[in-house]
């Protein structure tokens, strides 16, 4: 029975090719066979393409000090440096330690990437299922057309996917209206690494919205509570030591490593007040974007510390499509203004993108120009090292993505009809 439904859904489709490529309908039935495709390509790249080694060992040395008994987080170090993770990261990488057997078994650790990026690219069709908004076509660009991710997951084995794998999970749950064990999963994600907090503002921002600044407060808790259970056994050993290595938000980044400022002088990317104009960039942008682009127009921002049953007139319910834009526009702001881009980092919003370009009304003119954008971007990240010429283009391209965002997305002007008072008056004088 099922394979017979699966036959008549494949005749439907190629009956109706054209559609498949262009009807988010379609997204279940393409997610499927890329998700199939790209079972296939993992296992070549990880058969064919050679292992680099860049941070995994510096993994295992760090978590097997943990197994040793080591809870004070200034003597957990690896041979790149000290450990500079939060503690959900010591655990979850602890696990991989003891099913690699101590991290030897790179091979083994490539598998289980490899299932992580399954699981990771089922978690985002979900996502984009549930939009409506991305034609097929583009998956194909952001599955098998991506070197760098593939690399990123099971060449490298960074622990950037693992936090964005459990994010795109919240994510999910946050479509679900569970927000609870959203915030429970968020938090374990920041856990992995701090790059999740970047989709922090635009959460913050639809806590308050969905249940006003008192009812918002229990989702913190959940989120801060974690933290703090999580991180206990480094805590009571040195608290100083625990959080300012593993939420050090002033660490330096070495210049050799930057994919998206190599244009500038060294001493200019080291600058401090770089940085602060870097960050000042960011709030006025996220600030921007909450006022007059997550908000209604025409109405106090305050309002949303307010009970949502109070609010008069009532703030209409959260849609799918505004939670995922306001999600991934807070993340991509962030990206925009980062002090340092790795080439790991790519997978912060890589799979953000197609919704990113495709989320503001596209003409039959306008798909070529988003593929290109995609094209160039990836482009930038696949040059090593990285040129003033690739720094230069990303910057284009996030600038571009940022215009057609906030200009894409302006609400419409409400067009003012004539008052019922006037109408009779008109029609008496055509009868007359």
């Amino acid at each position: 029975m099922a394979a017979g439904r699966g036959a008549a859904a494949l005749r439907r489709a190629w009956r109706d090719r054209r559609a498949v490529l262009l009807e988010p309908s379609y997204t279940p039935l393409v997610a499927a066979c890329l998700c199939l495709a790209e079972g296939g390509v993992n296992l070549w790249v990880i058969r064919r393409v050679p292992y680099t080694e860049i941070d995994w060992k510096a993994y295992m040395e760090e978590v097997e000090g943990f197994a040793n008994g080591t809870l004070d987080y200034i003597q957990l170090k690896g041979e790149t440096g000290p450990l500079v993770y939060p503690a959900g990261f010591v655990y979850i990488f602890l696990g991989l330690y003891y099913a690699t057997g101590r991290g030897t078994n790179i091979r083994l650790a490539q598998y289980l990437f490899a299932a992580l990026y399954l699981l990771n690219l089922l978690l985002v069709f979900r996502i984009y299922w549930r939009t409506n908004k991305v034609p097929p076509y583009v998956f194909f660009f952001m599955c098998c057309a991506s070197y760098r991710i593939h690399s990123i997951f099971v060449l490298r084995l960074f622990n950037d996917p693992v936090a964005m794998a459990i994010l795109f999970l919240a994510i999910n749950l946050f479509l679900e209206e569970r927000w609870s064990w959203g915030c429970l999963l968020f938090s374990l994600a920041v856990s992995v690494k701090m790059n999740i907090l970047l989709f922090a503002p635009g959460l913050l921002f639809l806590l308050l919205q969905r249940f006003g600044l008192l009812g918002c407060i229990p989702k913190l808790c959940i989120c801060a509570l974690l933290q703090v259970v999580l991180g206990l056994p480094f805590l009571l050993v040195n608290p100083v030591g625990y959080l300012t290595r593993s939420f050090d938000l002033g660490r330096q980044f070495q210049f050799k490593w930057t994919v998206n400022w190599r244009f500038l002088p060294e001493e200019l990317f080291q600058s401090r007040a770089f940085h602060a104009v870097l960050l000042l960039t960011h709030l006025a942008g996220l600030g921007l974007f909450a006022l007059h682009r997550w908000h209604r127009p025409k109405e106090s921002i305050l309002a949303l510390l307010k009970d949502p049953a109070k609010r008069k007139p009532a703030s209409p319910p959260l849609t799918v499509n505004k939670i995922i834009f306001i999600l991934f526009s807070s993340n991509f702001l962030g990206v925009c203004c980062s002090r340092s881009l790795h080439y790991q980092f790519y997978v912060w919003y890589f799979h953000t993108l197609p919704y990113l370009l495709w989320c503001t009304p596209t003409t039959k003119l306008a798909h070529m120009p988003k593929v290109l954008l995609l094209g160039v971007i990836e482009l930038c990240w696949n040059t090593y090292p990285s040129t003033v010429c690739s720094s230069l283009s990303l910057h284009v391209c996030h600038g571009l993505i940022l215009l057609q965002l906030w200009y894409g997305t302006a609400p419409t002007p409400v067009m003012h009809t004539p008052s019922s008072s006037r109408r009779p008056a008109a029609i008496s004088k055509k009868t007359q």
